[in-house]
């Protein structure tokens, strides 16, 4: 597949980049700082700013999906403008965990642990999932990882679910860069989660 990574310098992004072209995927990366992202066969490193549709559009214009790995300073409804403008029809966001719900039914934002300091950035993406549910011409995918994501080995393997927060045997939700990615990257092609959200941690 062709596929534009949004975002491709950031630590997600990267991953993804690199996820994408160990696969054999054809890569069109774009940033703010394309000397920051990484290189490989297959990835062409592009300059460009996502927060301008017209511009961004002409940049997506041919391949088959957009993985988006911005922070959500950028709305939805930005991001949908320049791949309709591009006629681009799938998107796969990252997200955050925030929205995940625990045990007791209640998201992960609103119970007791969740630090009051992450809830503004937190609410981003609760928004930018909220305005995607409302998307029917543009096939898009959230993915809300794990609550911790962290620089780690590529372990190859994780546990997905939907809608509820992914823990191990001791309560902890939890994934690497590299198999957040490698989750990320499954998702494109296995197409399991069409207008929907999904989750992976160990």
């Amino acid at each position: 597949m062709k596929v534009a990574v949004l975002g491709a310098s950031g630590r997600a992004g990267s991953e993804i980049t690199r996820e994408l072209a160990a696969r054999g995927h054809q890569v069109v990366a774009i940033a703010r700082k394309p000397e920051a992202i990484p290189a490989a066969d297959d990835v062409s490193a592009v300059q460009g700013d996502a927060s301008d549709p017209a511009a961004l559009a002409g940049l997506i214009a041919g391949v088959d999906a957009v993985i988006s790995a911005l922070h959500f300073d950028v709305p939805a409804q930005t991001l949908l403008s320049a791949l309709r403008q591009a006629g681009v029809g799938r998107l796969l966001v990252t997200g955050g965990a925030a929205s995940l719900k625990l045990p007791s039914g209640e998201r992960l934002i609103d119970g007791p642990d969740f630090p009051e300091a992450w809830k503004g950035a937190a609410m981003g993406g609760i928004t930018f999932l909220d305005d995607l549910r409302a998307v029917t011409d543009i096939d898009w995918t959230f993915f809300s990882p794990a609550a911790f994501i962290f620089e780690g080995p590529r372990l190859g393997t994780y546990r997905g679910g939907k809608d509820d927060l992914v823990v191990d045997e001791a309560g902890e939700s939890k994934i690497s860069f590299a198999d957040y990615a490698i989750a990320m990257v499954d998702e494109l092609e296995a197409h399991k989660h069409p207008h929907a959200r999904f989750t992976a941690a160990y």
